[in-house]
């Protein structure tokens, strides 16, 4: 378990759950504004919500959000972000940890999605909720992002709200309560999307290159994702 403090007065703590060792924080170590702690959930047990502090993050990874044989972090995950959202804690889920959190509550998803896969950088577009969401709300009506998922979520759950949406992957943000989940990676370099690619024996070089030809756009919509998501956590360590 790995702790970053942070030279703000805030006494705000964010537990960041990483499912994979691949997927780290990356530009969110600098961009997230409260102290955070990460727990490799390959290696830890989940937490308890009384451990986990003011917010959650829960990262993406290579496996999936239904295979609890793959990944058996998967049950008490569900468990912690259920109570998370039933005692309001601000939860944000990226990529995979986005369809957790949709399959957790309800939603629907499709494993392998050959028409929702995306890998590079894409425009997406907020929807009227989105664009007055304590979070996604402040970005560009369209604003670009970094992808990498081949898994999509093709239902919301019931009370969900649509945040974000495109014409290929419909849904790319949500919210439900205290939780929102972003299909797409705000928190991803360039360069950690070239490795992923690298992974799988691929040549990374116009993937590269497309993602830095794009990078400001997408570096500047993650980090106000990082910092609205640190704000909702102070806001609610003041109440």
């Amino acid at each position: 378990m790995t702790a970053v403090p942070d030279a703000s007065s805030s006494p705000a703590v964010i537990t960041v759950l990483q499912p994979d060792p691949t997927v780290p924080l990356d530009r969110f170590t600098q961009w997230l504004p409260s102290t955070h702690r990460t727990v490799l959930l390959t290696e830890e047990p989940v937490p308890p919500l009384a451990d986990c502090g003011e917010g959650i993050v829960v990262l993406g990874g290579r496996g999936n959000a239904i295979d609890d044989a793959t990944s058996p972090f998967l049950p008490a995950l569900r468990e912690l972000l259920r109570a998370a959202v039933d005692a309001q804690v601000p939860v944000l889920g990226i990529c995979l940890g986005h369809q957790i959190l949709a399959h957790t509550f309800g939603g629907e998803l499709t494993l392998a999605s050959a028409e929702q896969d995306q890998e590079g950088a894409f425009a997406v577009q907020l929807t009227a909720a989105g664009r007055e969401d304590p979070v996604l709300g402040g970005l560009d009506d369209e604003f670009w992002t970094a992808q990498s998922h081949h898994d999509a979520v093709t239902r919301l759950p019931e009370q969900a709200q649509l945040l974000a949406t495109s014409a290929q992957c419909p849904i790319q943000a949500f919210r439900l309560g205290s939780a929102v989940g972003v299909q797409f990676h705000p928190e991803a370099s360039p360069e950690l999307m070239a490795r992923w690619r690298e992974n799988y024996g691929e040549n990374a070089s116009a993937l590269l290159a497309q993602m830095r030809s794009r990078d400001e756009q997408i570096a500047a919509a993650g980090r106000h994702i990082a910092e609205a998501f640190g704000q909702v956590v102070r806001e609610r360590t003041d109440r």
